[in-house]
């Protein structure tokens, strides 16, 4: 596996080493090992999946202290805009966004710390899969707005669909103060 920092501090880019032919392939997702020598030591507790149709948005979500989750994501079918904001307040990226490609086609996986929103929308009919470093816990789940003007995100598509729950969501500058990771 490839290991890669992305432009935000802590956000890794994993690009896993994929042996194919004609029956298919095979892939290691995860290895302990793996990825402690390229210094991610998190330990899973919650592995989530998800399907979606074409121009669903999901996001931006996160969870706080002392549940705050990172996430190892990836597309196991289809092709997303995976979106993250670092919202960690020492950060030297905090409010910087990334926007990165995850299909099943490259199959690489991102790997988004603790202190991150996370969302993504669908190019086409996807499922995603990803690890969490923490199990869900609802008093500790919290979102910005997927069009939170602050942020300038521009996800690639005109008129996503979003659930109400995430429409709801407030904008960065309401919660800010009290985000905790």
């Amino acid at each position: 596996m490839t290991f890669t920092e992305l432009e935000l501090k802590d956000l890794i880019l994993i690009t896993p080493n994929v042996f194919g032919d004609e029956r298919g392939f095979f892939m290691e997702t995860y290895n302990k090992q793996t990825f402690s020598n390229a210094g991610l030591s998190m330990e899973f507790v919650q592995d989530n999946h998800s399907k979606s149709t074409a121009g669903v948005l999901r996001g931006l979500h996160f969870q706080q202290h002392p549940y705050a989750q990172g996430k190892l994501v990836r597309a196991t079918k289809g092709s997303i805009w995976d979106v993250v904001v670092d919202l960690r307040k020492d950060s030297p990226t905090y409010r910087k966004v990334a926007k990165v490609l995850l299909d099943d086609k490259d199959k690489r996986m991102l790997y988004v710390p603790v202190g991150f929103a996370h969302g993504f929308v669908t190019i086409e009919d996807c499922e995603v899969q990803y690890k969490c470093t923490n199990l869900y816990h609802k008093a500790s789940e919290g979102g910005i707005r997927w069009d939170d003007p602050s942020l300038k995100i521009d996800w690639g598509i005109e008129n996503p669909l979003v659930s109400t729950k995430d429409q709801e969501l407030p904008y960065l500058d309401e919660i800010e103060s009290s985000l905790t990771f």
